[in-house]
């Protein structure tokens, strides 16, 4: 306070450097005490931030001028604790319970990442075999379509044994976006969680996701996306709050990325989800589904009646109509094999069998090689 302007030019040298290493090396903030002011900006503008439970708290404006200027009173943990960044603001992408953890997890983090944007991700030894097949992933997936599973317990048995590192956990958990290894390899996995909000999209999934594929992009870690999405969440207050915008930053940071994509339709892809999350058109390189995939533009009670609308309202029984052409819907378009016959599913596969052929599908893509378009910078739609 007292040193004045100096100290905010000292803040300002720091941001600085910041955006000037952003996209070059890898920066993590570690807050392991009160961060409040301009100094928050700092972990705001680097990779991931990681804070510490109980000790730790950010914010712009601390209690005490809260309470001044508005009249609410609140706790500098209540403010801006761990758990208010961790799972409602998203400002912090893990957390820890003590400072030793933290350390341990930021070591954690590296692994996974080269020194700099001009490296290559350190591979490891690994004695899990990518030829590994996994007989219980063919009855993951629930027979009732309202019924839920879990992608995390796909996921983990799919890559590396005990290698997934789930970044942002607990914001917006109706997608999963986490570290990864398959065969040693460093991946980025990009993924919705059915069992929680049927793993729609909304405003929170698609920062998150959207960021993390630009960081994947950024240091050269292929993105591999696993697709059960119903779609886009409706409503008055997504659309107020500026879904399409927010929506529109994972087409962007697809198709704006260069690294090898595959993805991985596992249920539902319906509609404007199927399109932004891996698709051919968003420069996906290789795309599989399960046979319980349902690619769409939209489901099957509402699609039958748009499409045969009249023949519904004519009939002597239009119930029964309508159920009939539900089931036509289903038989020729709310399967992977349509999308498979015009060439935008590259392969149907048997779901234990998924890990050899994401392995085989990395060694395929290892060259991939992407001439992009000279220019300064595009907009993205932040």
């Amino acid at each position: 306070m007292q040193e004045g302007v100096r100290s905010l030019a000292a803040y300002g040298e720091v941001f600085a450097r910041n955006v000037k290493a952003s996209g070059v090396i890898p920066q993590i903030s570690v807050i392991m005490g009160p961060c409040a002011g301009g100094a928050v900006y700092s972990p705001a503008l680097t990779d991931f931030t990681v804070m510490v439970d109980g000790t730790s708290a950010m914010f712009l404006t601390g209690p005490g001028v809260v309470a001044s200027v508005t009249g609410e009173k609140v706790s500098a943990q209540e403010l801006g604790g761990s758990d208010v960044h961790s799972a409602r603001s998203g400002n912090a992408h893990f957390r820890a319970h003590c400072d030793a953890e933290a350390l341990a997890l930021v070591q954690l983090i590296l692994g996974y990442l080269p020194s700099n944007t001009q490296e290559d991700a350190p591979v490891i030894a690994s004695n899990d075999p990518v030829d590994r097949r996994d007989d219980a992933l063919n009855d993951v997936v629930p027979s009732d379509e309202g019924s839920a599973y879990s992608m995390r317990e796909v996921l983990e048995t799919i890559f590396d044994r005990g290698s997934l590192l789930e970044v942002h956990r607990e914001f917006a958990p109706n997608a999963i976006v986490a570290f990864a290894r398959l065969g040693g390899r460093s991946v980025g996995v990009v993924s919705n969680e059915p069992s929680f909000m049927s793993g729609v999209l909304d405003i929170n999934s698609s920062d998150k996701i959207s960021r993390f594929v630009r960081f994947c992009d950024t240091f050269s870690l292929p993105v591999i996306t696993f697709v059960d999405c119903p779609g886009y969440l409706p409503g008055v207050d997504q659309e107020y709050n500026g879904v399409i915008r927010h929506g529109a930053k994972i087409i962007y940071a697809y198709c704006e990325s260069t690294v090898p994509k595959i993805s991985v339709v596992t249920r539902k892809a319906i509609g404007g989800s199927y399109v932004a999350l891996g698709s051919r058109q968003m420069g996906t390189d290789v795309t599989l589904a399960w046979p319980t995939a349902q690619i769409a533009v939209m489901g099957p009670e509402g699609a039958a009646p748009l499409i045969n609308g009249r023949q519904i309202c004519e009939a002597s029984n239009p119930d029964m109509e309508r159920q009939r052409f539900i089931q036509e819907y289903r038989q020729r378009f709310f399967n992977p094999y349509r999308a498979a016959d015009i060439g935008q599913i590259d392969k149907v596969i048997e779901p234990r069998e998924t890990r050899f052929q994401l392995a085989q599908a990395l060694d395929l893509l290892q060259t991939k090689v992407v001439n992009v378009v000279p220019k300064k910078h595009g907009l993205f739609p932040v």
